[in-house]
């Protein structure tokens, strides 16, 4: 028998058959595009972010608190869509940086709070300005009803997807 290794010039690379329908197309495209305009629009925010001495998951803490007012570890997890322990590790970063702290609940003693600190607040509150202009800068390529059109559909499609999420667990615990 003939060995073929993938440097044998004579093995010709044929392209798989397409064996899906059309809806499965659109539906894959919309996948990869999606897919790829998160990629870019977290890459372009994040080195904006950058300049500010904060990485992105930092941001959405120092965000969050200033816009949210104290949350416990918990809640930020479920805000910023992370671990908890990722949120603890990011939060043991933002302390050496004296930008919050950390406050256990008078109502819960089980629960911690985040806190901003007098530092973290004016930080945040110095950037944040700059940071919406940035975003609505880069979001300009579509006027404003599209992107009000856009929003609405993403959160329709991101709702759907809870769903199914919540169905493939309940699958997996049964």
């Amino acid at each position: 028998m003939e060995d073929r290794t993938s440097n044998d010039s004579t093995m010709e690379e044929v392209p798989a058959k397409r064996t899906w329908s059309e809806e499965e197309e659109r539906a894959l495209r919309l996948w990869i595009a999606l897919a790829r305009c998160y990629s870019t629009f977290s890459r372009v925010v994040g080195a904006k972010i950058l300049d500010y001495g904060l990485t992105i998951p930092q941001f959405g803490i120092l965000e969050a608190l200033h816009h949210l007012g104290p949350l416990s570890l918990g809640e930020l997890a479920e805000k910023l869509l992370v671990t908890g322990g990722n949120v603890t590790y990011v939060m043991d970063r933002l302390e050496e940086q004296g930008l919050v702290y950390r406050d256990r609940s008078n109502e819960d003693r089980r629960v911690i709070q985040a806190k901003l600190t007098p530092e973290g607040r004016a930080l945040i509150s110095r950037v944040f300005p700059g940071h919406a202009s940035y975003v609505r800068e880069i979001v300009s390529h579509l006027d404003a009803g599209e992107q009000e059109a856009l929003r609405r559909l993403l959160k329709k499609l991101g709702t759907g997807l809870a769903e199914v999420e919540e169905e493939v667990l309940e699958e997996e615990g049964a």
